[in-house]
């Protein structure tokens, strides 16, 4: 099986790729399927039904917000974070949503009403995930136009129920320069090529885009989590989610900047930047899944180690 860093390392948004990304992927793949099927148009009500986790857990990972933002054509990845929670009171407020509204020129703009249309079964589950959830749409009469079903399987991926089962997900079957299955074999090719384990993922990502591309989507992955850390180290304030935590990562970075000499305490900085991606994730911020939210501190705060300390 080949996997690009590409699907390892995804752009995307807190706090949790299961229950926060992967909802909105499904929401939106849905209205898209809707609009591909030229049945956004004849659209008059939609509704979400949450299952399992999602169900289970989804107040707390802000399901219920992604699938909206989904709904209204937003993407993980470009979401803005900034205004989606004023998105989300303008759709709670007027009780309408804009279906694809976030894809210019193909808004359809529909009655919402959250406590009939989001629905979260704290006790349901569906065969084959446990994060799995389905949306139906129906026109002016009642009548149903689509039902679909999606599972939220980790790392932010979506499969539908075209694709559930060992027998029928297909792999990435892209025939790689160097392939390996351990890391045993990974060294070993190292040892063979004469190439560093970099060098030689390079050759194996080209397999999928130009060495330029690399380089460029890298960048952009590397901006976006400095960005992460620079906002998780300055903001302040409590956490959203009801248990009333307290970001500390400001404070901290306030603290270790008064000791002077920062690279006498490489060590502390390190775990600081690893906090502040944590926080801005667990705000709903824009973070790195790599590959799940819940690690996504790990290589921003070893990437800032190396260009800050070594």
């Amino acid at each position: 099986m080949a996997i690009s860093v590409f699907d390892l390392f995804s752009i995307g948004i807190g706090p949790s790729s299961s229950h926060t990304v992967g909802p909105m992927r499904a929401a939106r793949m849905f209205v898209l399927s809707l609009q591909r099927d030229g049945l956004l148009p004849r659209t008059a009500c939609v509704r979400a039904e949450l299952f399992g986790s999602l169900g289970a857990t989804g107040h707390g990972h802000g399901t219920p917000k992604a699938v909206l933002l989904g709904l209204e054509g937003h993407s993980p990845r470009t979401v803005d974070v900034e205004s989606a929670d004023e998105e989300i009171a303008r759709i709670r407020g007027t009780q309408r949503l804009r279906l694809l509204g976030a894809e210019t020129g193909t808004a359809h703009e529909i009655d919402f009403d959250e406590s009939t249309g989001l629905i979260l079964h704290r006790r349901r589950t569906l065969p084959y995930h446990a994060n799995g959830m389905t949306l139906f749409a129906y026109d002016t009469t009642g009548a149903p136009l689509l039902e679909k079903t999606y599972y939220s399987v980790g790392g932010g991926f979506v499969i539908d129920e075209d694709a559930v089962g060992e027998d029928r997900i297909k792999l990435d079957d892209t025939v790689l320069k160097y392939p390996f299955r351990t890391a045993a074999e990974l060294l070993s090719l190292s040892r063979e090529t004469g190439l560093s384990i970099p060098s030689l993922m390079l050759e194996n990502e080209k397999a999928w885009r130009t060495e330029d591309e690399i380089r460029t989507g890298l960048l952009e992955i590397w901006q976006v989590m400095r960005a992460c850390v620079t906002r998780g180290l300055s903001r302040e304030g409590i956490l959203p989610g009801g248990l009333k935590v307290r970001r500390r990562a400001a404070n901290a970075a306030r603290a270790l900047r008064s000791e002077g000499d920062a690279a006498a305490r490489a060590t502390e900085w390190t775990t600081l930047y690893a906090m502040a991606v944590n926080e801005e994730n667990a705000a709903g911020g824009r973070v790195v899944t790599a590959p799940t939210n819940g690690a996504a501190g790990i290589i921003p705060a070893v990437l800032h180690y190396y260009i800050n300390f070594v």
